[in-house]
């Protein structure tokens, strides 16, 4: 019978979640965010927040859902202000056109219900 892994599971949605957000981060701090800045005024710089910060402590696994919650309302700005448009359309490939920012999100949900798992630098707070 094959054991269950499930703190393992939980690392792999971590680093899954966590660090393919973190590019998005780090390509806002490479190239900047002046086309936010336009739409959303100094809201804009929360995505600094949302895309570097928690993805980060997802990583770790440090406050991994209240990480998880800042990354889940991320996306969802994300979605109503970036993506609004395709909503309800199908992709040029045949998927659905917000199926990345929309895992990011699931995951994101996911991860607060479960927590870090025992995988992390911090795993002893109800908040991790």
């Amino acid at each position: 019978m094959i054991s269950k892994n499930t703190d393992f599971g939980l690392l792999v949605l971590r680093i899954s979640i966590g660090g393919l957000m973190l590019f998005h981060g780090v390509s806002k701090i490479l190239h900047g965010i002046s086309f936010l800045v336009e739409n959303m005024g100094a809201f804009a710089y929360a995505v600094y927040i949302g895309e570097v910060l928690a993805p980060l402590a997802i990583l770790l696994g440090w406050r991994t859902r209240i990480a998880s919650v800042i990354l889940a309302i991320n996306c969802i700005v994300a979605i109503a202000v970036a993506h609004s448009k395709d909503i309800f359309s199908i992709g040029e490939q045949g998927g659905y056109a917000n199926e990345l920012i929309t895992l990011y999100l699931l995951g994101a949900i996911a991860l607060f219900f479960t927590g870090a798992g025992k995988y992390a630098i911090s795993n002893s707070n109800k908040w991790d």
